[in-house]
């Protein structure tokens, strides 16, 4: 085997000197290939029975050749005895250099698959890069299926409904634009052979049935009619069912079946056991009715019923840790910190995202967070992260208008608070009978771990830190 590493830097000089001086340099067989660059070039030759592979990086311009402009790797074989030239060029971008394939992205760490919800673009309509075409849904969230190019959508490779996971592809798009219209949508595709197949199914069926009909009919002139059986006699008690056509089956979503089994496993695994207790609203309402204007002009967001509730929740949590630690197997886990789960009801399902690190937040800045992850759950763009974790969970059915409500643990959690809507009740104070804002507030707790000691004494803290503030600021 003999190798030739040549270096050329190209200058002005003309292509037939740079040939001469590379035939007075090296002397070969007739049929090695010549090239002559136009710029620096890097070539590495080797000649081993008649076989030369040439790879180059460079902009070449060879006789009887095309002219790249980009990237390409070539393999040039070459014969002594026949000055025949053979040559393959493949770029570096897809098989075509116009077609790109659209895959499904990496869902998460637990996630390993996920249901494609719905195309948001149709065959034939033009796309940027970046610009959502589809969404999948998962058992947490949805995810978006972002273009990889600018370009057309040519066709689609999967169908509404079906099951993919991260890597398969779902659609092809054309850069140039140029044989979208020449594609057919995918559906109208399956439609037709699916027409087609119904065809030639009915065509053989009625030609089995043609010569059966031509047949002389049986005879029964000589059989007395028989009187058809009357349908069967309905009991009164019988229970008269609405007919099928008046019912519709719509298949449940996975995030909906995740809320489902999710519930359904609390329910079986802890010893679920609700107390409950009544908060009288008035100095709560009083204070964010005389510095909401400050408040929202110096931290540019709305003060809140929640954002008290978090902090009478946290104070809670500190003063009772039992009620912010979880069960794991034979063992007691003890967090210190505290991150509250914040539900939220959304059209999709329910969705709980986090506020971390609630314990070192002020009110503005949980109003702030608590703002930030409902739009977030209303749009559908909460990541896995924003949902993973939480050690206790607070639901605000009042927002809704409930009035009394027994909620279940979100699991690996051991408790969650209810909230529910303000009523003005009368109620005795003073000695006095006076009308109050009071909300009912319901612990719902896991026996196994929590005593009822713990946890009326949890609820009782909250209670009187919402009735009266200022006890968050004397620790008391």
């Amino acid at each position: 085997m003999l190798g030739v590493i040549r270096r050329r830097v190209a200058s002005g000089s003309s292509s037939s000197s740079l040939i001469e001086q590379s035939l007075r340099t090296i002397r070969l067989a007739v049929s090695a290939p010549i090239r002559v660059s136009s710029v620096v070039e890097k070539e590495i030759v080797f000649h081993r029975g008649g076989l030369g592979n040439v790879r180059n990086f460079c902009h070449l311009i060879s006789p009887g050749c095309r002219s790249n402009l980009w990237a390409s790797r070539e393999v040039v074989f070459s014969n002594q005895q026949e000055a025949t030239i053979q040559r393959w060029t493949r770029s570096f971008s897809s098989e075509s250099g116009d077609l790109v394939d659209v895959v499904v992205p990496p869902l998460a760490e637990s996630i390993a698959d996920g249901t494609l919800a719905k195309f948001l673009k149709n065959p034939g309509d033009s796309v940027k890069i970046d610009e959502p075409i589809a969404q999948i849904e998962t058992d947490k969230v949805t995810i978006d299926v972002n273009s990889p190019d600018s370009g057309v959508i040519q066709k689609f490779l999967a169908k509404e409904g079906d099951t993919v996971e991260p890597g398969n592809k779902i659609a092809v798009i054309s850069k140039s634009g140029d044989s979208a219209s020449h594609v057919a949508p995918f559906e109208s595709t399956s439609e037709k052979a699916a027409s087609q197949q119904t065809a030639r199914a009915e065509k053989i069926s009625e030609e089995k049935k043609a010569p059966k009909a031509e047949s002389p009919p049986i005879t029964e002139r000589s059989k007395p009619a028989t009187p058809s059986p009357s349908p069967p006699q309905r009991s009164p008690t019988e229970p008269q069912l609405p007919p099928k056509e008046r019912e519709r089956r719509v298949p449940m979503t996975r995030l909906r079946k995740r809320v489902a089994t999710r519930l359904k496993d609390s329910q079986n695994t802890f010893a679920l056991l609700t107390t409950f207790n009544e908060v009288d609203m008035t100095n709560l309402m009083k204070l964010r009715s005389d510095y909401k204007d400050a408040f929202v002009e110096k931290h540019g967001v709305k003060l809140g019923l929640m954002s008290g509730f978090v902090k009478a929740a946290v104070t809670a949590l500190q003063n009772q840790p039992i009620v912010n630690a979880v069960i794991d197997g034979d063992d007691i886990i003890y967090r210190d910190y505290v991150d509250i789960s914040i539900a939220v009801g959304t059209p999709k399902g329910l969705v709980v995202p986090v506020i971390r690190e609630a314990d070192k937040m002020n009110f503005a800045d949980i109003e702030k967070e608590i703002n930030s992850l409902a739009k977030k759950a209303n749009n559908g763009t909460l990541s896995i992260d924003e949902m993973a974790g939480g050690s206790f969970t607070i639901s605000n059915g009042g927002v809704y208008g409930s009035l009394l409500s027994t909620p279940i643990i979100n699991p690996p959690q051991s408790a969650i608070l209810g909230m529910h809507s303000i009523v003005s009740r009368p109620m005795v104070v003073g000695g006095n009978i006076v009308p109050r804002p009071m909300m009912y507030i319901a612990l719902t707790y896991d026996h196994r771990l929590i005593d009822g000691r713990e946890a009326v004494f949890f609820l009782r803290r909250i209670k009187d830190v919402v009735e009266d503030p200022r006890r968050l600021l004397l620790d008391i």
